[in-house]
């Protein structure tokens, strides 16, 4: 299994932050300069639960200077979600993307090609921080040597800098553990098999050994089911999903629907159990004992060995017990400011078994030991909703953050959407409110929204321009106040313009405008202007606009502080 697959990305920042004055030239890269070099470090953090750590590991991720991890694009981070809580915080992360990941790939070297590049450029990166005398510690689920994506870093950097590999408990350790099953003894032999391999290899390695674990699975599931049941062994062997996590699944392997298998799941055959007078290894198919799985399954015996099952006793029928669903809660934090965060919405964050959110919302939440963390990127929100929902499913209590109101722009409703499959029918979806942006800037300047108003976000990745314009134009002809969301980002510039040049059609020059910035943050500006006089190169993702229709008037106060209002009294036509 991949160790170290799941990054954080904030699309609107470069991949890393760097301090100021410490940029190196990626040319060259492990080339000592007049300092000593930083140390590399491939770190294990275990199969998933965050008390499965070393505390050798936990040191050296609260003690680095550098902070990397591997990813798919959807920019979920599990190895990062697993040490967040001994993140200092004002570490340099480096997310560490995938290009491709099952997907096909126009790369002219093809699927190899692209992956080989992208681990070029992985060291290269890693290489400035340790030539700049920066220990960097690389984020491996697992073992960093087992299957782990740091061996291709290791390759390419271990020969010109310290490296060290702190090992972690490996997911078929975790699979076994769980399952309550010795893995192997005695004499016997184990294999360990990718997935990936041709089920007919497959089958041959699995008939020929004594224990086995095959990893790598998702859509390889079909193929390796095929080679056990050709193998004989289909009737002996385990499936583990998500070992010491909230969404753990045991199950037959034979009895497992392949739609729901992720990649993160493995197939044990293991030591097959003994009876109290069994000297040595049963055989597939000769086995007099089989292990006792859910309490669905019969009951031992009171002469059966703890934890398994005299096939010879009467079977006692037991009611079936299913897992209780936990429940989602979508949270919203409020603009900014921690003062703004509602006790309802605290009791819920502190409820929760796991933390789900675009990475920078999710950082405003204080670390908790005993809560896993899943930060992702902020164009990813449908498999935010998708993960929650199958963490409660197993069982687990979710909050899912958003900042402002989780109704207005943000989480609510992609989880509402998701919730309606008929997959997540068992379970509860609850929104806890939270104070809107569009409040917050408001509270600055006075009262602009004191009478109607529209709110309206510029964003066209989810909705064609076309509409937005319309729409723009409707709301100024009625001669409602506007609040604009997602005004301007990176890639979105000539939007505000085309919308400031719709709404002059039917609004005066003078017609204030109210930006707001990081309201309730460290880096919070207000600015009071005239549509007229709106710039919008000043005007990024981080800002919200308040334009006043018109009768909204501005007050100019020898305080320096204007305020806005919008009269409760509209002139009759």
């Amino acid at each position: 299994m991949n160790d170290s697959r799941e990054p954080v990305i904030d699309p609107v920042t470069e991949p890393a932050t760097v301090p100021a004055g410490a940029e190196a030239s990626v040319a060259g890269a492990g080339v000592a300069g007049a300092g000593p070099t930083g140390r590399l470090w491939g770190v294990g953090v275990g199969p998933g639960d965050p008390e499965l750590m070393t505390l050798r590991a936990a040191r050296l991720i609260h003690d680095a200077d550098v902070i990397a991890y591997h990813s798919a694009r959807h920019g979920r981070s599990i190895a990062r979600s697993i040490a967040a809580a001994h993140l200092r915080g004002d570490q340099i992360e480096e997310a560490l993307v995938y290009p491709v990941t099952t997907e096909t790939t126009s790369h002219p070297g093809g699927y190899r090609g692209a992956i080989d590049e992208f681990y070029e450029d992985c060291a290269k990166r890693l290489a400035v921080h340790l030539d700049a005398g920066r220990d960097v510690v690389v984020l491996s689920e697992g073992d960093p040597f087992f299957y782990g994506s740091f061996i291709h870093l290791h390759r390419r950097l271990a020969d010109r800098y310290p490296t060290e590999v702190v090992p972690g408990v490996t997911s078929l350790s975790a699979g076994c553990a769980v399952l309550g099953r010795p893995l192997v003894e005695g004499n016997e032999v184990l294999t360990v098999l990718p997935g990936t391999l041709a089920p007919r290899t497959l089958a041959e390695r699995i008939a020929g050994t004594d224990t086995a674990v095959v990893l790598k699975m998702g859509r390889t599931f079909p193929g390796v089911r095929d080679a056990f049941t050709d193998a004989g062994r289909l009737a002996d062997t385990w499936y583990v999903e998500r070992a010491t996590t909230a969404g753990q699944r045991i199950a037959p392997l034979g009895e497992v629907d392949p739609a729901t298998v992720p990649y993160f799941s493995l197939a044990v055959l293991p030591s097959p159990v003994r009876g109290p007078d069994d000297p040595a290894p049963l055989r597939a198919g000769q086995a007099d004992w089989v292990l006792a799985g859910a309490a669905s399954r019969p009951g031992p015996s009171a002469s059966a060995p703890v934890g398994i099952i005299d096939r010879t006793a009467p079977a006692v029928e037991e009611p079936a017990v299913e897992q209780p669903a936990g429940e989602v809660v979508v949270v919203g934090l409020g603009p900014g400011a921690q003062g703004w965060l509602t006790p309802q919405a605290a009791a819920a964050l502190a409820a929760a078994d796991d933390l789900i959110g675009y990475g920078p919302y999710l950082d405003r939440v204080p670390a908790d030991p005993r809560q896993r963390r899943h930060p992702s990127g902020n164009t990813v929100e449908a498999e935010r909703a998708e993960l929650a929902l199958e963490l409660a499913a197993a069982g687990a209590n979710v909050a899912v953050v958003s900042s402002g109101d989780p109704g207005v722009f943000a989480m609510a409703t992609a989880v509402v959407e998701a919730a309606a499959q008929q997959r997540f029918a068992h379970v509860d979806v609850r929104v806890v409110p939270g104070l809107t942006a569009a409040q917050a800037v408001a509270s600055r300047v006075g009262a602009p929204l004191g009478h109607d108003f529209c709110v309206l976000s510029l964003s066209d990745r989810l909705k064609p321009w076309e509409v937005i314009e319309r729409r723009l134009r409707a709301a100024a002809a009625a001669d409602l106040v506007l609040a604009i969301y997602n005004p301007a980002s990176r890639t979105r510039r000539e939007q505000l313009d085309r919308a400031r040049a719709a709404l002059l059609e039917h609004r005066a020059p003078d017609t204030p405008v109210v930006i707001g910035r990081d309201v309730g943050g460290p880096t919070e500006t207000v600015t009071v202007t005239t549509l007229g006089d709106l710039d919008p190169a000043g005007v990024d993702m981080r800002c919200l606009l308040l334009v006043g229709s018109s009768t909204t008037r501005i007050v100019r106060r020898g305080t320096g502080r204007d305020l806005v209002f919008t009269p409760r009294r509209y002139p009759a036509p």
